[in-house]
Formats: C-alpha cells, sequence, structure tokens
C-alpha cells in the first residue's frame, strides 16, 4: 500500500511539472481540440453540400428548402461556433448554438436510436460544457474583489455535468473479448473513468486517459490511410474527431481541475 501510494505521489509530482511548462498553452490546445469535431464537420457540410440536402430530403420526405436549411444552419452554426470559442468572443452563446447543433444532428441522422453515436453525443455535450464554465471561471476572475456566492453555483455542477458526460466516451470502447489487449484495455479504462467521474486524483487521472485516447485514436481510426473514395474513411474520420474532441474536454479538466462538486475539493477542507 505504501510503495502504491509513493508512486501514485511520483506520477503527481511529474503531471504537475507538465502542468507548470505547459499552463500557458494547455487551455488553447483544449479549446482546439474541443472544437475539431465541429470545425471538420462543418467544412464536411460545405464540401458536400448537395450529397447532405438530398440525403435529409430522402430520408425525412422534407423537401429541397428544409433540407437545405438543415445544410445551412449545420454550416453556419458549427464553423461560426468554432471561430467564436476560439477568439473567445460570446462563449455562451457559442456553446449553446454548438449544443444545438448536436442536439439537431442527434435526432436528424436518428443517433437517439444508436446506443454508440448516442453515448459519444453525449461525451460531446460535456466537453461543450466543460467549455462554457471554463469561460463562466474566466468572467468570474474579472471580478475577483466581489464577495463570493460561494461554491454551490451553477459553474461547479456544469464541472460535474462535464465530466460524468466526458467519460461516456470510453463506454463506447469497451469491448467482452477474450484478449489480453481488449481486458487491459476495459479494465484500465473503467479505473480512470470512474476515479474523473467522482473527481479523485482527476488532473492525474484525466492525463492518462489523455494519453491512452490519443493512442487508441491514432490507432484505431487512422483514416488518412484509408483511400478517399471508400466510405470507411469517413467513418473513421469522424470517430477520429469525436475522440479528438472528447480529449479536448479532459484536457479542460487537466488545465482547470475538477470543480468544486468532486472528492479532491472535499479531501482540502480535511
Amino acid at each position: 500500500m505504501a510503495q502504491r501510494n509513493e508512486l501514485i505521489d511520483k506520477a503527481e509530482d511529474i503531471a504537475d511539472q507538465v502542468l507548470r511548462k505547459s499552463k500557458h498553452i494547455l487551455p488553447h490546445v483544449a479549446r482546439f481540440c474541443l472544437i475539431s469535431t465541429f470545425l471538420e464537420d462543418g467544412i464536411r457540410m460545405w464540401n458536400q453540400w448537395g450529397e447532405q440536402r438530398d440525403y435529409m430530403n430522402h430520408t425525412w420526405g422534407c423537401g429541397y428548402f428544409l433540407a437545405t436549411m438543415f445544410v445551412l444552419v449545420n454550416l453556419f452554426g458549427q464553423l461560426g461556433g468554432c471561430v467564436m470559442v476560439l477568439s473567445r468572443f460570446k462563449v455562451t452563446i457559442a456553446c449553446g448554438v454548438l449544443v444545438g447543433i448536436i442536439v439537431l444532428q442527434t435526432v436528424a441522422y436518428s443517433i437517439l436510436w444508436d446506443l454508440k453515436f448516442l453515448l459519444r453525443n453525449l461525451a460531446l455535450a460535456g466537453g461543450v460544457l466543460l467549455l462554457l464554465a471554463e469561460d463562466r471561471a474566466e468572467g468570474k476572475s474579472l471580478f475577483a474583489g466581489l464577495p463570493s456566492l460561494g461554491e454551490n453555483n451553477p459553474k461547479q455542477y456544469m464541472q460535474l455535468s462535464g465530466r460524468i458526460l466526458l467519460v461516456l466516451m470510453f463506454l463506447t470502447l469497451v469491448r467482452f473479448e477474450m484478449d489480453f489487449f481488449q481486458i487491459i484495455q476495459n479494465l484500465v479504462g473503467t479505473a480512470l473513468i470512474i476515479l474523473i467521474a467522482v473527481g479523485y486524483k482527476t488532473k492525474l487521472s484525466a492525463l492518462v486517459l489523455v494519453v491512452w485516447l490519443s493512442f487508441l485514436n491514432v490507432y484505431f481510426n487512422a483514416f488518412w490511410n484509408i483511400p478517399a473514395y471508400k466510405p470507411m474513411r469517413d467513418f473513421l474520420k469522424y470517430d477520429f474527431f469525436q475522440t479528438l474532441s472528447v480529449i479536448g474536454g479532459l484536457l479542460l479538466v487537466v488545465a482547470h481541475g475538477p470543480g468544486g462538486v468532486s472528492m479532491d475539493e472535499h479531501k482540502k477542507k480535511w
């Protein structure tokens, strides 16, 4: 037990050193990774304008006008939201737009009936919640001299909800197969997502999961190795950028911590 605690303490020291050296750039990298799936999908809407419009018209029989409006909302909503997030302009509105896009696509593409894609969309929404909490924290810092309203404020619960939703991504990677690598992946991943969800050793757990997911993402979703004419390339690209967005959300947890509703925060009061 003592040896294990010593090993964890050393790992936390290494993580703290990494964070101190990257604290100025890490939030920017996190935000870029988080909005990457919206950016990629917005560009895809532009490049596949006709195909997307025809797909919506064929699937829902809504006519070309409504199908075209769907493509326009996705195109400008996603690209506009990404620009606003990266420029730190009206981030609250941008987050609302991006969550609206997630809901719209969940209904339009019938994702509600596909558990894997539904969990990934929920994880993506969790990342956007963390982005909104970060913006609220920055806004609060502008009024640092004013009295605090206490810890039970919306930001804390946004961070809690964001953390819980974010780790749903890993549930889509769990497979019940008698394969050594898959068993290790399931055990390690399950332990990490529980630690992040309850907010214990959160920064270290999130950092390890970032490395873990990055490896799995590059290994399993290497869309650049698939010829452009094969449909599998688009599926892998979709998975790659969605996972990258979840990694961005985890990096926000690494950069800003789990928030007030967490075991890490309560430990400070003991």
